[in-house]
């Protein structure tokens, strides 16, 4: 989904209450740049439902309806719950899904879920190798057309898997479920060496990938997770529509699920792009 936001449109689009939690956390970044950028927004989230992708050991999504139609004084009402695991669909990796001590989904600095989004794309790579690591020399090949990543920087890295939601075979490598489908899954991530510049070596806020995982699906040591969330820099997977942002000039707002010492949550990203 997307739509174009006018000058005028943006004016009334600020003023409305649904929108005054996504007026305080830009606060910060609208401080800086000026105003809130104008542009296309796209929404860069699945949706939840009985097609939604989760790791091959966990369940899927669950809803059952609590109430649904029209009620005796006349009136319509429905009401469900839900059931998910964390770490499904579009969602957050806090930092202390794979670091003790570090922030946990309720933590996360609000500051770290938007800023500016840097998109390497390696889509071509990945085309004749589905366990494709993200490199350095990816990195700096961005940084050789663009400039050095800006701080504050939300990277995210397009390898193509987007369009293959939600055909698990395609997505994950493997339509098996349960602990002995880990082994057949294939699919690109990122390098343990990139993930060691981008900890290390660049100022920035999040990593996000359209992708099942941040490291590959062959990994058996998560070392990109490791990293990043050993760094404090929280991981965004199941990035959707990924293909919609330039590589430069667009910017992100991503808000999950604020889980009390969660170690992720459902995620909502929003794209928006000049």
């Amino acid at each position: 989904m997307s739509l174009t936001i006018s000058p005028r449109s943006r004016k009334r689009f600020t003023c409305r209450p649904g929108i005054l939690l996504l007026l305080l956390c830009c606060c910060p970044l609208a401080g800086a740049a000026g105003d809130w950028p104008a542009g296309r927004l796209v929404d860069m989230s699945w949706p939840y439902d009985s097609s939604t992708i989760y790791w091959p050991t966990e369940k899927g999504f669950e809803k059952t309806t609590r109430a649904e139609g029209m009620t005796d004084k006349g009136y319509y009402y429905s009401a469900y719950s839900i059931c998910t695991a964390e770490h499904g669909g579009t969602h957050l990796d806090a930092p202390v899904h794979f670091a003790e001590g570090r922030h946990t989904a309720d933590q996360v600095p609000v500051e770290r879920l938007m800023g500016p989004a840097v998109v390497i794309d390696v889509r071509q790579k990945v085309a004749g190798d589905v366990d494709y690591l993200v490199s350095v020399a990816d990195i700096a090949g961005w940084e050789s057309r663009h400039g050095p990543i800006p701080d504050g920087s939300i990277v995210l890295l397009r390898t193509g898997f987007g369009q293959f939601w939600p055909d698990r075979l395609k997505y994950l490598g493997t339509d098996a479920r349960g602990e002995g489908a880990v082994a057949q899954l294939h699919f690109p991530g990122l390098s343990a060496q990139a993930a060691k510049m981008l900890a290390e070596d660049r100022n920035i806020d999040a990593v996000g990938i359209d992708t099942a995982s941040i490291d590959y699906g062959q990994s058996k040591d998560f070392m990109a997770h490791r990293i990043l969330l050993g760094a404090n820099i929280p991981v965004f997977e199941n990035v959707a529509r990924l293909e919609e942002l330039p590589e430069t000039s667009a910017h992100i707002v991503a808000l999950p699920m604020k889980i009390a010492g969660g170690s992720g949550a459902p995620l909502r990203i929003v794209g928006v792009v000049k």
